[in-house]
């Protein structure tokens, strides 16, 4: 396959990326828009199912994209220069991947077509997250699987229902 015949996912560094190519990166999972905390000895991070008020549980969209720095003051524009240092997105993220030259999974929107693929997966928070409006202590919602990957996440394919 030729580079013209190939995705530009595939063939355009991050940092070269449009605004559209960069945005369309993204699969729509909702995890990085979860609170997360930091362990004082450790460092670690530790993840909850607690989503920012602004993250629509069930689409996993957020409800004001264009202003949501402006109305959640912990909100960051992830960039190519920034991605070296962050060290909580899941490890699903097509950033992620991407940056680590890993081939986009079945289930992403630029590889499938469609968004619901992020969903059936069970990649996607929806359903299985509380916005911090309801959720009280975020040391009461610590849980792993936002760091984690389904089992089958990295498959080139999607597998066969059975």
């Amino acid at each position: 396959m030729t580079d013209k015949t190939r995705p530009f996912w595939e063939t355009t560094p991050l940092d070269q990326m449009t605004r559209a190519q960069w945005e369309s990166v993204c699969d729509g999972c909702g995890r990085c828009c979860l609170h997360k905390l930091r362990e004082d000895e450790t460092d670690d991070v530790l993840f909850t199912d607690v989503a920012c008020r602004l993250l629509d549980t069930e689409t996993c969209q957020c409800s004001d994209y264009a202003h949501r720095q402006s109305r959640v003051q912990d909100c960051i524009t992830l960039t190519a220069d920034r991605l070296a240092d962050i060290d909580w997105l899941p490890p699903t993220c097509g950033y992620v991947l991407l940056r680590d030259g890993e081939p986009l999974p079945w289930w992403h929107p630029l590889v499938s077509g469609t968004p619901e693929t992020v969903h059936e997966a069970g990649i996607s928070v929806s359903g299985r997250v509380i916005s911090e409006r309801h959720a009280g202590m975020l040391e009461d919602h610590v849980i792993d699987w936002p760091g984690e990957a389904p089992r089958g996440a990295f498959c080139r394919t999607r597998p066969r229902r059975r």
